[in-house]
């Protein structure tokens, strides 16, 4: 393993990243702000909901030691290129957290969505630990890289692979994530199901975008817990998704339940607009879950057995996108 020493180093420096966050100083009350106003999709609420679960999930002292001592750290340094996502804030923070506790040389290219949080982040990272300067580089192009790590759609990842196809890569496409309920659940756990749904608008690849329910499932219920999300109309943004797609589906007169912020259509694919909310039915358990946990388009999987309730966008240190361990990756190079 690297030098104690080094990882202490490290570990401590993303330490007190999180009491920087936490702190919520008017330098990165102003960043947040910014990041806002440059995204309408980003919302404060948003903003501090996943600065949140990055300070309590990815950068607690003991979280983060434990993590880390369960891989050997790699005996060479490498130049890891990271092309960052921006469909939700700080998405790509835990790539750039693997690639920096290995001690690997980091160039990222920012998305344009999301240009002003983890930038504003390294920044003061380097104006605690100056030598910082020298290992991670903002940019707009990732030539000369050793390795690279690229979140984008399923088109982009087509580019991502002609680029980096001849590097050692984690290439991710779209994903999304669904919930399985059989009709028994609390009116507590269908609320924070809503949480799965609802967070970040469904932005997110965790976010659920299709539930799997038995034939005689009560929908009703479903859509009065989610009923806590009604707010959603006043972005208007997130309105005119769905008034276009009610459009659509009354011209096209296609059948669909709804509250004020949800629109329920019955659909076999696992991914669905903003606004809406794909359900299919299920006869036989054993099948369902075969069938799901063999699509690659699946994330993760919230219900009994599974991810609990509500837990969809607080990922762990070792929730790896795509499955895909990134820090083995890393490690490996």
């Amino acid at each position: 393993m690297i030098e104690n020493a080094l990882i202490s180093q490290r570990i401590d420096l993303l330490v007190s990243v999180g009491e920087y966050l936490k702190a919520n100083n008017e330098e990165w009350q102003n960043a947040k702000f910014r990041a806002a106003q440059a995204n309408a999709w980003f919302t404060a609420a948003h903003i501090d909901m996943a600065v949140v679960n990055i300070v309590e999930q990815y950068l607690d002292r003991a979280k983060l030691t434990e993590w880390v001592a369960s891989y050997p750290m790699p005996a060479t340094i490498r130049n890891v290129g990271i092309i960052m996502a921006g469909n939700i804030p700080l998405v790509g923070f835990h790539d750039f957290l693997c690639a920096f506790i290995c001690g690997h040389n980091l160039h990222i290219k920012l998305s344009s969505k999301d240009d002003v949080l983890q930038r504003h982040i390294i920044e003061q990272m380097i104006k605690t630990d100056s030598t910082l300067a020298g290992k991670i580089t903002i940019a707009d192009r990732l030539n000369g890289c050793d390795a690279y790590i690229a979140t984008g759609s399923n088109n982009t990842a087509r580019y991502f692979e002609q680029y980096f196809g001849k590097y050692p890569n984690i290439i991710r496409q779209n994903r999304t994530s669904v919930a399985i309920l059989d009709g028994n659940e609390t009116d507590e756990q269908l609320a924070s199901l809503a949480d799965d749904v609802y967070l970040y608008y469904g932005l997110g690849c965790r976010n659920v975008t299709q539930i799997c329910v038995p034939r005689n499932f009560d929908f009703a219920r479903l859509l009065n817990a989610f009923g806590k999300y009604n707010d959603y109309a006043d972005l208007n943004k997130y309105k005119n998704n769905y008034d276009y797609h009610l459009a659509i589906y009354l011209l096209n007169r296609v059948p669909y339940m709804s509250n004020e912020s949800l629109l329920l259509v019955e659909n076999d694919l696992p991914f669905s607009a903003v606004s809406v909310l794909h359900y299919r039915y299920y006869d036989d358990y054993q099948t369902l879950i075969a069938s799901l946990s063999g699509n690659q388009n699946i994330q993760a999987i919230i219900g009994k057995n599974f991810f609990p309730y509500g837990s969809a966008q607080k990922p762990a240190l070792n929730n790896y996108a795509d499955g895909v361990d990134t820090m083995a990756f890393l490690t490996s190079l």
